[in-house]
């Protein structure tokens, strides 16, 4: 029997980090929190999970030079997982506590929700709890993902996708925002699977079976 696909899960102290490996290993991976890029890049996958402050996250990945790794694994075809500010990130800038840099692998910048949603109401921000993602797309991921499901959220920005076609899932929260992005080898989602109950753990089940496919 073929040993479980080693799925290197980013630490550059963003917390939460041993709930997404407790979820990753009851998907059947093998998850290595590490700050270690060489480990990295020698993993099967990449799981970028995140909570928090998006400048301050950058900084953490270039200070530990976790940055280069990241890209590294991505180039090589590695199967990478986004999770939260884990999608965040791979885009061209933030607007979280000023401008700031992202890695700048997907066209795109994040934003705070507005003040308002489209009737003219108050929005209140962070938009917290479980909301209906409906996917799309022809990733690998989504063949063994519903048409649409219910996942948790904790977020006070969104992505505003440079191309449309790089959504893989929207939501609805101050009009409608790109809750999955999908791009070749990466899938990152606004949600947390790891929080999402029976729908989370059918994801990461899908990822499991997509890094499968890829070794």
């Amino acid at each position: 029997m073929p040993a479980s696909p080693v799925i290197a899960v980013v630490d550059y102290g963003a917390g939460n980090l041993r709930s997404v490996a407790k979820a990753l290993e009851r998907s059947g991976l093998e998850p290595k929190v590490t700050s270690v890029p060489a480990a990295i890049r020698r993993a099967d996958g990449v799981v970028l999970p995140g909570v928090g402050a998006f400048a301050d996250s950058m900084t953490r990945l270039r200070d530990k030079r976790l940055d280069g790794a990241v890209r590294d694994s991505i180039e090589a075809g590695r199967p990478y997982l986004g999770l939260c500010l884990g999608l965040q990130l791979l885009f061209e800038e933030s607007d979280e506590h000023g401008r700031t840099a992202g890695l700048g692998i997907l066209p795109g910048r994040v934003e705070r929700f507005p003040d308002r949603d489209p009737a003219g109401g108050i929005l209140r921000v962070p938009h917290i709890g479980w909301n209906t993602v409906r996917f799309c797309g022809d990733h690998p991921m989504l063949e063994q993902l519903p048409s649409e499901a219910c996942f948790y959220f904790v977020h006070s920005y969104r992505v505003r996708l440079g191309r449309r076609s790089l959504a893989s899932g929207w939501t609805d929260y101050g009009g409608e925002f790109a809750a999955a992005a999908a791009h070749e080898n990466m899938f990152a989602v606004q949600f947390h699977p790891e929080k999402s109950q029976g729908a989370g753990r059918q994801l990461l089940d899908a990822y499991a079976g997509w890094v499968s496919a890829c070794r």
